[in-house]
Protein backbone atom coordinates (compact mmCIF):
# COMPACT_ATOMS: atom_id res chain seq x y z
CA UNK A 1 0.00 0.00 0.00
CA UNK A 2 1.21 3.46 -0.81
CA UNK A 3 0.64 6.45 1.42
CA UNK A 4 -2.08 8.78 0.17
CA UNK A 5 -1.15 12.24 -1.05
CA UNK A 6 -2.79 13.76 2.05
CA UNK A 7 -0.72 11.53 4.36
CA UNK A 8 2.45 12.26 2.38
CA UNK A 9 1.78 15.99 2.70
CA UNK A 10 1.36 15.65 6.46
CA UNK A 11 4.54 13.57 6.67
CA UNK A 12 6.50 16.18 4.73
CA UNK A 13 5.19 18.98 6.96
CA UNK A 14 6.08 17.06 10.11
CA UNK A 15 9.56 16.15 8.85
CA UNK A 16 10.36 19.73 7.87
CA UNK A 17 9.06 20.98 11.23
CA UNK A 18 11.13 18.63 13.41
CA UNK A 19 14.37 18.36 11.41
CA UNK A 20 17.20 19.80 13.43
CA UNK A 21 15.28 19.75 16.71
CA UNK A 22 17.28 18.62 19.72
CA UNK A 23 14.53 16.35 21.02
CA UNK A 24 12.91 14.83 17.94
CA UNK A 25 10.05 13.09 19.73
CA UNK A 26 8.98 16.17 21.70
CA UNK A 27 9.20 18.25 18.54
CA UNK A 28 7.16 15.60 16.72
CA UNK A 29 4.48 15.61 19.43
CA UNK A 30 4.21 19.39 19.28
CA UNK A 31 4.03 19.33 15.48
CA UNK A 32 1.33 16.64 15.52
CA UNK A 33 -0.73 18.60 18.05
CA UNK A 34 -0.36 21.73 15.91
CA UNK A 35 -1.46 19.80 12.80
CA UNK A 36 -4.62 18.65 14.59
CA UNK A 37 -5.52 22.08 15.97
CA UNK A 38 -4.85 23.72 12.57
CA UNK A 39 -6.85 21.01 10.83
CA UNK A 40 -9.88 21.74 12.97
CA UNK A 41 -9.53 25.48 12.40
CA UNK A 42 -9.53 24.80 8.65
CA UNK A 43 -12.59 22.53 8.86
CA UNK A 44 -14.38 25.10 11.02
CA UNK A 45 -15.81 22.64 13.51
CA UNK A 46 -14.90 19.52 15.39
CA UNK A 47 -17.20 17.20 13.51
CA UNK A 48 -16.99 13.54 12.59
CA UNK A 49 -15.33 14.46 9.30
CA UNK A 50 -12.88 16.61 11.22
CA UNK A 51 -12.09 13.75 13.53
CA UNK A 52 -11.43 11.52 10.51
CA UNK A 53 -8.58 13.90 9.69
CA UNK A 54 -6.71 12.75 12.78
CA UNK A 55 -6.25 9.31 11.21
CA UNK A 56 -4.33 10.96 8.38
CA UNK A 57 -2.24 12.98 10.84
CA UNK A 58 -1.46 9.81 12.82
CA UNK A 59 -0.53 7.91 9.68
CA UNK A 60 1.65 10.79 8.51
CA UNK A 61 3.34 10.91 11.88
CA UNK A 62 4.41 7.28 11.56
CA UNK A 63 5.88 7.96 8.11
CA UNK A 64 7.66 11.05 9.44
CA UNK A 65 9.12 9.11 12.38
CA UNK A 66 10.49 6.52 9.99
CA UNK A 67 12.02 9.21 7.76
CA UNK A 68 13.73 11.03 10.65
CA UNK A 69 14.88 7.78 12.24
CA UNK A 70 12.74 7.91 15.36
CA UNK A 71 11.36 4.93 17.25
CA UNK A 72 8.07 3.82 15.73
CA UNK A 73 6.70 2.75 19.12
CA UNK A 74 7.64 6.09 20.72
CA UNK A 75 6.10 7.88 17.73
CA UNK A 76 2.85 5.92 18.13
CA UNK A 77 2.69 6.69 21.84
CA UNK A 78 3.48 10.37 21.37
CA UNK A 79 1.17 10.74 18.39
CA UNK A 80 -1.88 9.38 20.18
CA UNK A 81 -1.15 11.60 23.17
CA UNK A 82 -0.60 14.70 21.03
CA UNK A 83 -3.76 14.08 19.02
CA UNK A 84 -5.87 13.69 22.17
CA UNK A 85 -4.46 16.96 23.53
CA UNK A 86 -4.98 18.73 20.21
CA UNK A 87 -8.59 17.56 20.00
CA UNK A 88 -9.14 18.70 23.58
CA UNK A 89 -7.83 22.16 22.64
CA UNK A 90 -10.18 22.20 19.64
CA UNK A 91 -13.17 21.21 21.79
CA UNK A 92 -13.68 17.72 20.36
CA UNK A 93 -14.29 14.23 21.71
CA UNK A 94 -10.96 12.99 23.02
CA UNK A 95 -12.09 9.36 23.20
CA UNK A 96 -13.01 9.36 19.52
CA UNK A 97 -9.66 11.04 18.93
CA UNK A 98 -7.87 8.21 20.78
CA UNK A 99 -9.66 5.65 18.65
CA UNK A 100 -8.95 7.43 15.37
CA UNK A 101 -5.32 8.12 16.33
CA UNK A 102 -4.69 4.48 17.26
CA UNK A 103 -6.30 3.43 13.99
CA UNK A 104 -4.05 5.79 12.05
CA UNK A 105 -0.78 4.78 13.71
CA UNK A 106 -1.50 1.07 13.23
CA UNK A 107 -2.52 1.63 9.61
CA UNK A 108 0.61 3.70 9.03
CA UNK A 109 2.79 1.09 10.72
CA UNK A 110 1.36 -1.67 8.55
CA UNK A 111 2.01 0.34 5.39
CA UNK A 112 5.60 0.92 6.50
CA UNK A 113 6.24 -2.72 7.47
CA UNK A 114 6.49 -2.00 11.22
CA UNK A 115 5.41 -4.38 13.98
CA UNK A 116 1.72 -3.54 14.31
CA UNK A 117 1.45 -5.31 17.66
CA UNK A 118 4.10 -3.15 19.30
CA UNK A 119 2.69 -0.03 17.64
CA UNK A 120 -0.73 -0.85 19.12
CA UNK A 121 0.82 -1.21 22.58
CA UNK A 122 2.50 2.19 22.14
CA UNK A 123 -0.79 3.74 20.99
CA UNK A 124 -2.76 2.39 23.96
CA UNK A 125 0.00 3.45 26.36
CA UNK A 126 -0.09 6.98 24.92
CA UNK A 127 -3.87 7.13 25.30
CA UNK A 128 -3.74 5.94 28.90
CA UNK A 129 -0.97 8.38 29.83
CA UNK A 130 -2.96 11.29 28.37
CA UNK A 131 -6.31 10.28 29.84
CA UNK A 132 -6.07 12.41 32.98
CA UNK A 133 -4.89 15.45 31.00
CA UNK A 134 -8.06 15.29 28.87
CA UNK A 135 -10.45 14.50 31.72
CA UNK A 136 -10.98 10.82 30.98
CA UNK A 137 -10.18 7.64 32.86
CA UNK A 138 -7.31 5.42 31.78
CA UNK A 139 -9.74 2.58 31.11
CA UNK A 140 -11.93 4.79 28.85
CA UNK A 141 -8.90 5.96 26.89
CA UNK A 142 -7.48 2.45 26.64
CA UNK A 143 -10.80 1.07 25.43
CA UNK A 144 -11.01 3.65 22.67
CA UNK A 145 -7.41 3.15 21.58
CA UNK A 146 -7.75 -0.65 21.63
CA UNK A 147 -10.87 -0.39 19.44
CA UNK A 148 -9.06 1.77 16.88
CA UNK A 149 -5.91 -0.34 16.85
CA UNK A 150 -7.78 -3.63 16.44
CA UNK A 151 -10.03 -2.19 13.74
CA UNK A 152 -7.04 -1.01 11.71
CA UNK A 153 -5.15 -4.28 12.19
CA UNK A 154 -8.18 -6.36 11.19
CA UNK A 155 -8.50 -4.27 8.02
CA UNK A 156 -4.88 -5.15 7.19
CA UNK A 157 -5.54 -8.86 7.64
CA UNK A 158 -6.20 -11.71 10.03
CA UNK A 159 -2.54 -12.11 10.96
CA UNK A 160 -2.16 -8.41 11.80
CA UNK A 161 -5.35 -8.47 13.86
CA UNK A 162 -4.14 -11.44 15.87
CA UNK A 163 -0.71 -9.87 16.31
CA UNK A 164 -2.28 -6.73 17.80
CA UNK A 165 -4.55 -8.71 20.13
CA UNK A 166 -1.65 -10.90 21.32
CA UNK A 167 0.67 -7.92 21.87
CA UNK A 168 -1.97 -6.00 23.83
CA UNK A 169 -2.77 -9.01 26.04
CA UNK A 170 0.89 -9.73 26.79
CA UNK A 171 2.17 -6.17 27.30
CA UNK A 172 3.49 -5.82 30.83
CA UNK A 173 2.89 -2.05 30.77
CA UNK A 174 -0.85 -2.41 30.16
CA UNK A 175 -3.37 -3.44 32.84
CA UNK A 176 -4.63 -6.87 31.81
CA UNK A 177 -8.18 -6.34 33.12
CA UNK A 178 -8.63 -3.13 31.11
CA UNK A 179 -7.22 -4.69 27.94
CA UNK A 180 -9.29 -7.88 28.28
CA UNK A 181 -12.43 -5.80 28.76
CA UNK A 182 -11.63 -3.60 25.77
CA UNK A 183 -11.00 -6.61 23.52
CA UNK A 184 -14.44 -8.12 24.22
Amino acid sequence: MALSSVVNGIKDTLVSTVKGAGDLMTAMQNAVKDQVVTGFKNVGEVSTSGLDMVEDVAEGSMAAAKEIGGSAVDAAKGTVSAIMLGVLDAGGDTLVAAEKAANGVVKGAAELGEDVGQIAVGAVTGAMESAGKVGKSASEAAGSAVKGAVEAADAVGTEAGQSVRDALKSAAALPKDIIESALK
